[in-house]
Formats: structure tokens, C-alpha cells, sequence
């Protein structure tokens, strides 16, 4: 049986390092994803692959503290004032 890719592969760009994730992550896995990476900030993208933003460890521990966060946010519903758009 072949695997079937559900989202498109855009390898990352030279000279960047950051594990990518899907905007419909919630937040608590995308800090697991950068614990199990050790890395401090995550690029993120959308359903076609496109990059959307980047979010540190700091914003989301951040946003994690605060009293509109549940264990369902995804990172697609942040504020963008919580995550840095693309350069």
C-alpha cells in the first residue's frame, strides 16, 4: 500500500532551520513539536503550504497563560499581534 500526502511538500527555503507546522495545530502540540525539536520558535503554514507566520516558545507559553486559552486553540486562531508575520 502506497502513502497517501495529504498536504502539499514545499521543502524548506536554504539557510532556514525551523521545523515548519499547519496553522490548524493547536498550541499545545506546537510547543511539543518544539520541545521534541529543541528549537524556540516554529514557521508556520497554511493548508496550501504557503508561510503564514512564525511563533516562538515565548508567545505561545504566553498566550498558554492567559485566560482565553483552551487545550482546542489552533494556532490558525491566534491573535496576529501573537505571531510574527512573514518577512
Amino acid at each position: 500500500m502506497t502513502p497517501t500526502r495529504t498536504r502539499p511538500h514545499h521543502p524548506p527555503a536554504q539557510g532556514t532551520s525551523d521545523p515548519h507546522v499547519w496553522a490548524d495545530m493547536t498550541v499545545e502540540v506546537a510547543l511539543a513539536v518544539m520541545s521534541g525539536a529543541r528549537t524556540g520558535r516554529l514557521v508556520i503554514r497554511d493548508a496550501d503550504g504557503r508561510r503564514t507566520g512564525l511563533v516562538t516558545r515565548a508567545q505561545l507559553a504566553g498566550f498558554r497563560a492567559s485566560p482565553a486559552y483552551t487545550d482546542r486553540v489552533r494556532l490558525s486562531e491566534l491573535d496576529p499581534a501573537d505571531t510574527a508575520s512573514r518577512p
